[in-house]
């Protein structure tokens, strides 16, 4: 029976990962993160990806251009890819949210919190999976590049999860997390590549 796989894979490292908040800036990837991208291609080598899709995001763009190089694809960018809307979280540092009471909440109730002049996890994980699920059969397999959050809100809405259960999900920098859209499987999570 055919597969309709999908690849997500997270960009890789920058900056400010692990210690500032950066939604929907346009940040680059670190020269450790530049390496992931191309150990990302490289551990690639082998499967089938008919079609490469990216968030809008510089650190996406760029995770996702060496594989596009390496196989002659196009990079597609695809704003239902982008990183949740952070609101007046995007930019701040962890330590800084750490005293914010809506930053606990949006944590501790992903199911129905919403970040303050941003979206819910329910709206960001919505606008992905449409995406995922518009993908026509020759554009399948898939390689996605995203963010850790979405690809998050995506494995648990796959799984029945309650997104309040996603910080059980790892998703580390260039990792790959695979989903089987027609048997609602999870076919691996956060396979990671080290360049």
């Amino acid at each position: 029976m055919p597969m309709k796989i999908v690849i997500l894979a997270r960009h890789g490292a920058h900056a400010e990962v692990g210690h500032v908040l950066s939604g929907r800036s346009e940040i680059a990837l670190s020269p450790r993160g530049q390496a992931e991208a191309v150990a990302l291609a490289q551990a690639l080598d082998g499967t089938p990806i008919a079609s490469l899709h990216a968030s809008p995001r510089r650190r996406a763009r760029d995770t996702a251009a060496p594989l596009g190089e390496r196989r002659g694809l196009a990079v597609e960018i695809a704003p239902a890819l982008d990183e949740i809307d952070f609101g007046a979280f995007t930019g701040r540092s962890f330590a800084e949210l750490d005293s914010d009471p809506d930053w606990f909440r949006w944590n501790a109730e992903r199911a129905t919190a919403r970040c303050p002049d941003g979206e819910t996890m329910a709206e960001a994980s919505a606008r992905a999976a449409g995406y995922l699920n518009s993908l026509a059969p020759d554009r399948l397999p898939a390689l996605c590049v995203s963010h850790c959050d979405v690809i998050r809100g995506l494995v648990a809405r796959q799984l029945g999860l309650g997104f309040d259960r996603m910080f059980a999900l790892e998703c580390d920098p260039a990792s790959r997390t695979t989903l089987d859209l027609d048997s609602g499987r999870l076919v691996a999570l956060n396979e990671r590549v080290r360049p």
